[in-house]
């Protein structure tokens, strides 16, 4: 099955900027299923000003500590396990 993007529900997105650089943290389900966080990097394009989607990869350490209050509130819209039987299976919804 093709992802559809009409499929995708955003239930929590915050960003946090740096320099040349933003970090989103998001909580998705897809099809109304598992609630999974996704923590996505922007780096800004300096011909053009935008921003353009890159591996997150490694993080400096004040980009962890920048993050790490934005994948606490994420977790608010996360059922935890005894709540969601999904939960640890390999399905990549």
């Amino acid at each position: 099955m093709a992802f559809d993007p009409n499929l995708n529900k955003e239930l929590f997105s915050e960003s946090v900027q740096f320099e040349t650089t933003r970090i989103t943290v998001g909580v998705f389900s897809y099809n109304d299923g598992t609630p999974k966080m996704q923590i996505s990097r922007e780096n800004l394009d300096p011909n053009n000003g935008e921003y353009k989607f890159a591996k997150l990869g490694r993080m400096l350490r004040e980009e962890a500590e920048a993050v790490m209050p934005l994948m606490q509130k994420a977790l608010e819209h996360m059922p935890k396990s005894e709540d969601n039987p999904e939960e640890g299976s390999d399905s990549t919804e």
